[in-house]
């Protein structure tokens, strides 16, 4: 068995920055995160690093072949998240990690992770829109569904939340008889000048949530002698160093496309990806802030290539794509009216269907040969939710992100346009945000680096 679990729901980001601190301090660490983006080895981390293909396949079909014996008509075998779930636990006790951190997956009441009956501390982050089809249509059902993770004699944390959202998980914890405290984001000048390792405003949210769940978990396992608390306020060496070494793709996530310019390796490429997972109307937020000031930030200290290439103007690009079960008319005008707010204009939308059907498992599964009728009616009456927004826009105050918005019948074929449209204008560099799905996040990210 790992020596002890750390449970968090809703957030990948605060996870990572949990285990990236305790690998920090010299433990062994097991991360189990969701969803994949490009390869299903994501999910599990040793150490830091997604698991070898080798032992993947060693500890997949253990937990095959052991299930397959027990299960038959009656007792079918697990769904696809409960089976990795499993897989997760075997994997982190066989390679006998000192600490597991475990990413609830959906909700938590009912997550698979949630067999762990006694983990050594709960993390619940910021509650938002997100998965109501499942967990319900309001913040008072949704923290319902969250506070499922709390457990008796277990100490909790969570963030500031909605008034409605706290009151939900201060009355479960006070059913169970445990106090959950909120935890303030972090504060910068803790870090001592060190970035965080994932980019964005509110990931000292995150960050802040992390550190408490971290100093718990050392504090309740007795190894607060592995750390040295500084006088002077600001964080122990190994928790700065984790926090600014946590890596997590297609989280504000930037990429330039070395295929356009093999000379430049960061934001003065003439392509530039800017990839975030966004898919909830607090998190497209979120998004479209971090979007507007990195953005604005590029354009103020240009790279050395960008200084060569005097007088060149930058071009903003949305390629978009949202599963069937979000509200494009939610996510849309909240990702638009944000960029505007922060005085960005997007002068082109590109809507595509996402490649991930084809890649369920590994990153080498291939579309079926043969050319097939493409139903592109999702992507379609994503365009008119866009194009009836600029309209009303233009109407309202008479300025709006201008442009054309065009619908490609795949993912490929909207990188070879990216591509060849940055090409042909060599004067304009091309900065796309990619947002709307992790599926399509993990899917541009699966193009672009091969």
């Amino acid at each position: 068995q790992p020596r002890a679990f750390i449970q968090d729901s809703t957030q990948g980001s605060t996870c990572t920055f949990a285990e990236s601190i305790l690998r920090s301090c010299g433990f062994r660490t097991g991360l189990f995160t969701s969803p994949h983006l490009i390869d299903v080895r994501e999910r599990f981390r040793l150490d830091g690093l997604d698991i070898s293909e080798e032992k993947f396949i060693r500890y997949f079909w253990w937990c095959w072949n052991k299930l397959k014996v027990k299960t038959g008509d009656d007792i079918p075998m697990p769904a696809y998240f409960r089976f990795l779930a499993l897989l997760a636990f075997k994997i982190f006790s066989d390679e006998q990690v000192d600490v597991a951190v475990l990413e609830v997956g959906l909700g938590g009441k009912y997550d698979a992770t949630n067999v762990v009956k006694a983990p050594v501390v709960c993390g619940i982050s910021s509650l938002g829109y997100d998965h109501m089809e499942i967990l319900g249509n309001s913040l008072v059902e949704i923290a319902g569904e969250k506070a499922g993770i709390l457990k008796k004699g277990v100490p909790a944390y969570t963030v500031p939340q909605p008034e409605v959202a706290m009151s939900v998980l201060k009355q479960r914890a006070s059913e169970l008889g445990v106090s959950i405290r909120i935890v303030p984001p972090l504060d910068p000048r803790q870090l001592e000048d060190q970035p965080l390792g994932l980019h964005g405003e509110h990931q000292y949210m995150n960050a802040g949530l992390a550190v408490a769940l971290a100093n718990t978990w050392l504090e309740r396992q007795g190894h607060l002698d592995r750390i040295h608390v500084k006088d002077h306020g600001t964080l122990p060496d190994q928790f700065i160093k984790g926090l600014s070494i946590a890596c997590l793709q297609g989280r504000a996530q930037i990429v330039p496309d070395l295929q356009v310019s093999s000379e430049c390796k960061d934001t003065s490429c003439p392509l530039v990806f800017y990839l975030d997972g966004a898919h909830s109307p607090e998190s497209m937020e979120i998004c479209a802030k971090w979007f507007s000031h990195v953005t604005k930030k590029d354009a103020a200290q240009p790279g050395p290539l960008e200084q060569r290439r005097s007088g060149i103007n930058s071009k903003k690009i949305l390629l978009f794509n949202c599963m069937s079960v979000r509200d494009p008319q939610i996510l849309l005008p909240r990702l638009l009216d944000t960029c505007a707010q922060k005085g960005l204009c997007f002068d082109q939308a590109l809507f595509v269907p996402n490649q991930s059907q084809y890649n369920k498992l590994g990153s080498h599964a291939s579309p079926p040969p043969g050319r097939e009728q493409i139903d592109l009616s999702w992507q379609l009456s994503l365009q008119t939710v866009w194009e009836d927004l600029l309209r009303g826009k233009k109407g309202l105050n008479g300025t709006s992100s201008s442009g054309a918005s065009l619908v490609f019948e795949s993912l490929p074929s909207a990188i070879k346009w990216l591509r060849e449209t940055s090409q042909q204008n060599q004067s304009t560099s091309c900065q796309v945000l990619v947002t709307g799905s992790l599926h399509l996040v993990g899917d541009v990210l699966r193009l672009i680096k091969t």
